[in-house]
């Protein structure tokens, strides 16, 4: 769906360009996405995905386009005040406060809630990852990778955003944990909170995805249904390859690191 004809609710990226210093990562970024439901954005190593991700949440600036949340301009925000408005991220490497608690961390992230607001919201976190209730007096980094993912997912959770944006939570995980966190996505989307979620294992993300797009060289090259690629996810890879392949032939370059 285009920007144009978004609902007026939805998270909006219109025309984004993001500069890292002379090198231009990404270019014309236009998305958007509702609540309730799974944007995939997936891409090779250097596409920008994590770049786009860090400009949502108020991390970086971008030097043109707009993002918007509904009619809420989020362009040129604080991060803290982009998660406040209900855009929370998810960052990759499964970041948590290990010297704390689970139940501090969660009370942190809860700190902008009223106490009666904090209480029911961590009730309704642990409802999701049920096993974090048994750790709650634990340091956080005392907890498995997976476990610690969990957590992650769980303070973003918790403040209670409109939107998450999950990135690359598989990272440096066993697949066989991947395949439990996975589907726990689909439980937050079901809950009325939008998904855009970065992730490696292509599979995975098209069984619980509504639509993908597919990020080459810091441009969207494709956005369509996931159902389109259910049967047939080598089709992705295929536009990986033809659109680097393409862009080598005309001599552009582009960093690693995006």
């Amino acid at each position: 769906m285009s920007p144009e004809t978004a609902p007026s609710k939805a998270l909006i990226i219109d025309g984004l360009h993001v500069r890292r210093g002379a090198q231009e990562v990404l270019q014309d970024i236009s998305l958007s996405l509702e609540p309730g439901r799974i944007l995939a954005l997936l891409g090779p190593n250097g596409a920008g995905k994590s770049t786009l991700v860090a400009t949502l949440c108020g991390q970086v600036a971008p030097v043109a386009g707009q993002i918007r949340l509904g009619d809420t301009h989020l362009t040129g925000r604080k991060a803290y005040e982009i998660r406040r408005l209900g855009v929370a991220a998810v960052p990759e490497g499964h970041q948590v406060l290990s010297g704390l608690s689970v139940a501090d961390n969660l009370a942190a992230a809860a700190s902008m809630l009223s106490p009666r607001e904090a209480r029911e919201a961590v009730a309704e976190v642990l409802d999701i990852f049920p096993e974090l209730s048994m750790k709650l007096a634990l340091p956080a980094g005392t907890l498995s990778g997976g476990q610690q993912q969990m957590l992650s997912l769980a303070q973003a959770l918790v403040s209670r955003p409109r939107f998450i944006l999950a990135d690359e939570m598989s990272f440096g995980l066993a697949p066989v944990i991947v395949k439990r966190l996975i589907p726990l996505m689909k439980r937050v989307a079901d809950r009325g909170i939008g998904v855009l979620l970065i992730e490696q294992y292509t599979h995975l993300a098209l069984s619980i995805a509504d639509e993908i797009a597919v990020l080459v060289r810091g441009r969207v090259v494709a956005r369509e249904p996931a159902s389109a690629f259910r049967d047939r996810p080598e089709a992705i890879r295929d536009l990986y390859l033809n659109q680097t392949q393409d862009a080598a032939s005309h001599g552009t370059t582009q960093g690693d690191k995006a």
